[in-house]
């Protein structure tokens, strides 16, 4: 049996609304690759999974019985991959045409990448921030206070996303966010995947602190876009108090916050976090 190039992992939760372009848009970009999609249901409220199960029955369905988080359900699903890489796709972001064969030719090039994404944009086609560095106290600091708002373009209040650099420009970053990303299976395998203990945030951070330390890098390739909605499944949950940008958890954020600073910078480190918090 010919091996697949490319295992496509989506973790769903209430999102009926957005799933069914998302997948009739990958029907038509993997006619020309050896592909798959495994997509792990959250325990969607929404009849998310009754959705695919009728209309999209040759997608990989695992539907769970609880809410697992971003981090475990990308396990569960990456278990049963057979591709050769793996593409992180939330069900709120849509790949350009033609981005994944694209994607392919590339990974292929490059035998130290340890994780690989593009550059998202807004359905308004504003770029998001698509590469970033790693968080320390002071970046924490600078966002909190509004300081790297007000000076975008400085490379020190506002180092975090980048905005002094030129997004069009490939480059070797520190980290990128989950919602469209490549990452080579065995590596993802042999790091263990994403580290649970992350129910949603920071655990891209996380994992891509862990691919630096074996020798691997961390890719921007803005060639490769994709449309990006951002947030959708978070305003779903009613109960939570949601962040002033509208589209993150707050308690699970600073959970995870607190959780990275310690595992990353030691007890000092999360100490710091919890008052900037």
């Amino acid at each position: 049996m010919r091996p697949l190039d490319l295992s496509i992992l989506i973790v769903t939760y209430n999102s009926a609304r957005l799933i069914g372009a998302l997948l009739d848009r990958l029907t038509q970009d993997m006619k020309s690759m050896a592909a798959e999609v495994i997509i792990v249901d959250n325990a969607s409220q929404d009849g998310t999974a009754e959705l695919i199960r009728q209309q999209y029955p040759w997608v990989h369905l695992v539907a769970s019985k609880e809410n697992l988080g971003f981090a475990a359900g990308n396990n569960l699903a990456a278990r049963a991959a057979m591709g050769r890489y793996l593409l992180l796709l939330n069900p709120d972001a849509i790949p350009d045409a033609g981005a994944l064969r694209q994607a392919l030719v590339m990974l292929d090039q490059q035998a130290d990448v340890g994780l690989a994404g593009g550059e998202l944009r807004g359905v308004d086609g504003q770029r998001q921030p698509s590469a970033r560095m790693f968080p320390t106290l002071r970046d924490e600091f600078f966002t909190l206070s509004g300081l790297a708002a007000r000076f975008p373009q400085s490379r020190f209040f506002a180092r975090l996303d980048r905005h002094w650099a030129n997004a069009e420009e490939a480059a070797v970053v520190d980290w990128i966010p989950g919602a469209f990303v490549f990452i080579p299976t065995q590596v993802f395998a042999k790091l263990g995947g994403f580290d649970e203990r992350f129910f949603m945030y920071y655990e891209e951070v996380d994992l891509c602190q862990r691919l630096q330390q074996a020798h691997l890098k961390i890719y921007y390739w803005p060639s490769l876009k994709a449309m990006h909605i951002g947030g959708e499944s978070a305003k779903t949950v009613k109960s939570a108090r949601i962040s002033k940008s509208g589209s993150q958890l707050e308690s699970w954020r600073m959970r995870s916050g607190l959780l990275y600073y310690r595992k990353h910078h030691g007890a000092m480190g999360a100490t710091g976090m919890h008052f900037l918090e």
